[in-house]
């Protein structure tokens, strides 16, 4: 007997099912498959700038600064649980601090227990932007995926217009240099979870924003779909809930994503969720330090 799926207009977030875990396809994710869900920690995965009506004309390419009187945080720690269906997967550690003009965001992800016998994530993140303008000039990753290990890091050189990326494979020895043209302000892919929170996010309202992904810019398209009280380890917050599309880069084909942020002046990511066709990952806050 067919099982037919009553719609839900409001509430479209993925939530882990009986259906899904019967689901063939989802109980041996590949090989590549496995590794991506930790990738979607820097990703998100992505972002946002609030338009509204006499917005919407701005050329979607340029990346609008903060808000008036917002402020990154001087030192600040998040700590985030990572769950893979219904099992543990790893932690995420996400620092930032200020670093003269700029703001430095260092982030980490590594998994443990079962899935880190199955298939070992040791990640490493950081990216340096203007902190009155957003704008990205340094984005560095070292990847431990499995065999795979990587080192690369993205120099956005507004002055002369371009990216230059410097990508080296750690286990062969092969190294890749490539510049690209670039246009006006952007941000990265860690830097985009988080930059949302300088913008106003209004419920119904829509906003871009040009992510420097590798050689390319990406446009990524936010859309603000509500309010919602979500429950983590940390505690029950009041959060808006924004799912992130793209039609190109990291974001395409990866699913549906969701990031919950606090419904304050801080806009703090409580919870993110990706619904991947071999599984949800879910990212939860456990910790929120001022160091």
């Amino acid at each position: 007997m067919k099982t037919r799926a009553i719609a839900k207009p409001e509430l479209q977030y993925p939530e882990t099912t009986a259906r899904s875990r019967r689901d063939p396809k989802e109980r041996r994710p590949s090989f590549n498959a496995r590794s991506l869900w930790f990738r979607w920690c820097a990703v998100s995965l992505l972002f946002g700038v609030a338009f509204t009506a006499g917005l919407r004309a701005q050329d979607p390419s340029i990346l609008m600064p903060p808000r008036p009187g917002f402020s990154f945080p001087q030192k600040q720690t998040l700590t985030y649980s990572v769950d893979w269906r219904v099992f543990p997967a790893g932690t995420a550690t996400v620092h930032f601090e200020a670093a003269g003009d700029r703001e430095r965001v260092i982030a980490s992800a590594d998994t443990s227990g079962a899935i880190n016998l199955i298939f070992h994530v040791a990640d490493n993140f950081q990216a340096d932007f203007d902190r009155a303008k957003g704008c990205t000039y340094d984005f560095d990753k070292q990847t431990v995926e499995g065999r795979r290990q990587f080192n690369s890091t993205l120099h956005i050189d507004y002055a002369n217009s371009k990216s230059v990326l410097d990508e080296k494979n750690m286990v062969s020895g092969q190294a890749k240099h490539a510049e690209s043209p670039v246009k006006g302000c952007l941000t990265d892919l860690l830097t985009g979870v988080f930059y949302p929170g300088s913008q106003q996010l209004v419920v119904g309202n829509s906003f871009v924003i040009p992510v420097a992904d590798a050689q390319r810019t990406v446009l990524v398209t936010m859309k603000v779909e509500g309010r919602e009280e979500i429950k983590t380890p940390l505690g029950t917050f009041k959060t808006i809930r924004v799912q992130p599309t793209a039609d190109a880069g990291v974001v395409k084909n990866r699913g549906n994503i969701w990031i919950w942020y606090t419904d304050d002046d801080r806009h703090l990511p409580v919870q993110m969720r990706a619904r991947l066709f071999w599984g949800t990952i879910t990212f939860r806050l456990t910790g929120n330090d001022n160091k």
